[in-house]
């Protein structure tokens, strides 16, 4: 049985879009359409119900669908197990990521494999997104966990946890912090405090302003969020950030405010095709089980 099937019609179930479980699966909304319609035809039912565009589970689909959930954990965790008993005592893996992991569910997965696989010696490092996609380009490490905008890179596959979006980081007191939404005219005449374009956070910032034919006004660019956070908390300027990778709880009269047209990133872990060894495949397995 194809479990990458089963595995299309899991998340198909749970997402109720298929452009959403695309992004799930890290491939195409065609690809889940065809593969759904695969599955149609070889049990000779009918999954889902498309009326209206609106995805809904028909009453054939519900019932078969914890019985292919339950196959898909089953194959998740005997991959896991295979891979475990072949990684043996002393085996490393390698994973760099950006800085801001802490806030991301990735914590937690690394930190939960990690008790489970205590014979692995992980080693975690982190840099900026451009020194994390290097790492993994020149063999420095097995997996990275990164921000995305566009495609990766098609030698590469990933396996996508969670989203996040821009969002304008102002002081409570200014009269942006009153608004639903702020656009970049908005923010033509502020003084923007951002990160640097080794983060790759800056590039869709110009994009959005290039895109009204503005050019932001750049009082502050670097790497450390924790300074942009001191500025704007004591009125040197506003700044966009992406709402997830900030804790505001130490800065109280600080507050985030959407920014539209919203942009949106997806969290991943990414690794390169080919050869992998058995710990980064005992990895993979147990991220992939959600």
């Amino acid at each position: 049985m194809d479990t990458q099937k089963l595995r299309t019609f899991v998340t198909v179930a749970a997402t109720l879009n298929y452009t959403e479980a695309a992004a799930r699966l890290y491939t195409t909304q065609a690809t889940v359409s065809k593969q759904i319609l695969a599955l149609e035809k070889q049990w000779q039912v009918t999954l889902f119900s498309r009326a209206h565009r609106q995805v809904q589970l028909t009453a054939a689909g519900q019932a078969l669908l914890p019985k292919a959930q339950a196959v898909v954990t089953a194959a998740n965790a005997l991959q896991a197990a295979a891979a475990a008993v072949q990684t043996g005592a002393g085996s490393r893996l390698r994973i760099k990521t950006i800085p801001s992991i802490a806030n991301y569910r990735a914590f937690n997965q690394i930190a939960a494999f990690h008790r489970t696989h205590p014979e692995i010696r992980l080693q975690l490092t982190e840099g900026e997104t451009d020194a994390v996609a290097e790492a993994l380009t020149a063999g420095e490490a097995d997996i990275i966990f990164t921000r995305l905008f566009d495609q990766p890179d098609a030698a590469t596959e990933s396996v996508i946890g969670e989203s996040d979006a821009l969002q304008v980081l102002v002081p409570k007191t200014s009269p942006l912090a009153r608004r639903q939404a702020l656009t970049v005219q908005d923010l033509a005449n502020e003084d923007l405090l951002l990160l640097g374009e080794s983060t790759y956070l800056m590039q869709p910032v110009r994009r959005l302003f290039a895109a009204q034919g503005l050019t932001p006004h750049l009082t502050y660019q670097g790497q450390r969020i924790d300074l942009i956070l001191g500025m704007v908390s004591r009125g040197l300027g506003i700044s966009i950030v992406m709402q997830k990778a900030v804790a505001l709880t130490d800065y109280p009269a600080l507050t985030l405010v959407p920014l539209t047209p919203t942009v949106t990133s997806h969290l991943a872990f990414v690794r390169r095709h080919g050869h992998h060894h058995p710990a980064s495949d005992a990895f993979w397995a147990f991220i992939q089980r959600g």
